[in-house]
């Protein structure tokens, strides 16, 4: 006990006074390890200041980051319903219930309309925890109408994407919203409002194949995943190694499906100077 007890130090703490530093103070980055204080690590917006790794955040920071002080939230009560009635480990109503209760979301997606700098912007931001950010018929309905409430204000919409891909608890009713939103888009771009789709780690499936690469600017935060089948299913299917960074944005950049990678820091300032040279 030589390392605890140090009198000639005038250290003499007995064991029960002792005190467990309170949970929550520091936050250790998943990709380089170093410990950073909790309150450095939000004011940094929730990036790394050593390597720049972006933690993976859900809509209520990002809605905090953009919005100027208030926003009014769209559609906040649209549940989902049982149309298939599916069972898998649990049935679908009680998988909805026990993700909200964990979660606080009402589903997988957030939309409302505020300022962002002075101008006038209706967002869409997905919520990775709800059951994977997947796309079901709320997430679909919910997009579809921020859209149109975009379009009858001359809105810009911002499309902040985070998601596994279709839900499969919703088969052919998941699916359908591709085709809806895709469609609601359409009529956004015939318009001339603009369109601006931030895809953020990950974005894949479904969600990849429609509104989230259908932007007037198409971007992205930085090393983020985004594709549409995974890389072990890509990799078990052709039989080959991919490319080193494959499916990352910067990959994604390289290869021209990317306007250009925005850090999380510097996101607000730089979508208002492309929606004010837009304007």
């Amino acid at each position: 006990m030589s390392w605890f007890i140090r009198k000639e130090k005038g250290i003499n703490t007995p064991t029960e006074m002792k005190r467990e530093a309170p949970d929550g103070l520091w936050y250790q980055c998943p990709n380089c390890k170093k410990i950073t204080p909790t309150r450095e690590h939000k004011q940094n917006a929730y990036t790394c200041p050593h390597c720049n790794y972006h933690e993976k955040v859900g809509s209520d920071v990002y809605f905090s980051l953009l919005f100027d002080d208030e926003f009014t939230e769209l559609d906040e009560n649209l549940t989902s319903g049982d149309p298939l009635h599916f069972v898998d480990t649990k049935a679908y109503p009680d998988r909805i219930k026990s993700t909200m209760a964990k979660t606080g979301l009402k589903d997988a997606v957030r939309t409302g309309y505020g300022r962002m700098n002075e101008i006038d912007v209706v967002i869409a931001c997905m919520d990775f925890n709800f059951i994977g950010g997947s796309m079901g018929s709320v997430v679909g309905e919910k997009i579809a109408r921020a859209i149109s409430y975009a379009l009858e204000h001359k809105f810009p919409f911002l499309m902040i994407s985070k998601s596994g891909g279709a839900r499969m608890m919703e088969a052919g009713f998941s699916l359908m919203q591709m085709a809806k939103t895709s469609a609601r888009l359409a009529q956004l771009s015939e318009a001339k409002v603009p369109y601006v789709s931030l895809l953020t780690d990950p974005t894949t499936g479904g969600v990849t194949a429609s509104y989230a690469m259908l932007g007037d600017f198409n971007i992205s935060e930085p090393e983020a995943l985004i594709g549409f089948a995974g890389p072990r299913v890509i990799r078990e299917t052709i039989g080959k190694d991919l490319p080193k960074g494959f499916q990352s944005a910067e990959f994604v950049l390289e290869h021209g499906f990317l306007d250009f990678i925005v850090d999380r820091k510097d996101l607000k300032d730089k979508l208002t100077s492309l929606l004010t040279m837009l304007r």
